[in-house]
């Protein structure tokens, strides 16, 4: 079974995004973050979506590259004119240098697949980061799974890997979930900079927040 295709879902979102949408605004955290960044800093964000981290990246006189698996993201980004090179492609499989960034950005995505595919994407992202470069992202918490299991039927396909039956959501596709030893254990040849257990806006919705910087 092919674990990483909530691309598929979030493609179809990002077709018909409202001018309103939560999804076009950036995070307070990212903007917090990119405010310790050098000028011109190098930046990926991986899993841009419809570019609200990216461009607001790209307005403060960073380098930005947006990468997502979702075509019409990447086309609302470049519909925008503003300069940020947009890529097609996966978080398992980037098609960057080594040490081509100084930055990474992953929020709200690298949580969706099984253990094999997190551990690659954690993989890659250290790969292309620069020694000393951070990654910003988020994580599913495992304090979330019971309010999931509570609203649909669900079953666990991997290690901590659940797909559940909830029509019309992106979660029928596989989304990984872990408790803080578990998530310290996927960063291997990192240093943990910031982690933070939080509910985002639904009752229930735990994410894992963390900065992490690459060792050399």
């Amino acid at each position: 079974m092919k674990a990483d295709t909530a691309d598929q879902h979030w493609n179809d979102q990002w077709a018909g995004i409202e001018d309103d949408s939560k999804w076009l605004r950036p995070e307070a955290d990212v903007m917090r973050w990119a405010a310790e960044f050098e000028s011109g800093s190098c930046v990926l964000d991986l899993g841009a979506g419809v570019g609200r981290h990216a461009l607001a990246l790209a307005a403060k006189g960073h380098q930005v590259t947006a990468l997502d698996a979702a075509p019409e993201g990447l086309s609302a980004i470049d519909a925008t004119g503003a300069e940020v090179a947009t890529v097609l492609g996966r978080m398992d499989q980037l098609p960057f240098e080594d040490r081509s960034f100084d930055h990474l950005l992953s929020w709200n995505v690298i949580y969706h697949g099984d253990e094999t595919i997190l551990l690659n994407t954690i993989n890659e992202i250290r790969r292309v980061l620069k020694p000393g470069g951070t990654f910003l992202g988020t994580m599913l918490s495992k304090r979330r799974l019971p309010f999931e299991q509570a609203k649909y039927p669900g079953r666990e396909i991997s290690r901590n890997a659940w797909v559940f039956d909830a029509p019309g959501t992106d979660k029928i596709h596989p989304h990984y979930f872990c408790n803080a030893a578990e998530l310290l254990a996927l960063f291997t040849g990192f240093e943990t900079l910031w982690l933070e257990d939080r509910e985002h806006d639904k009752p229930g919705s735990y994410h894992w927040h963390l900065k992490m910087e690459r060792l050399s």
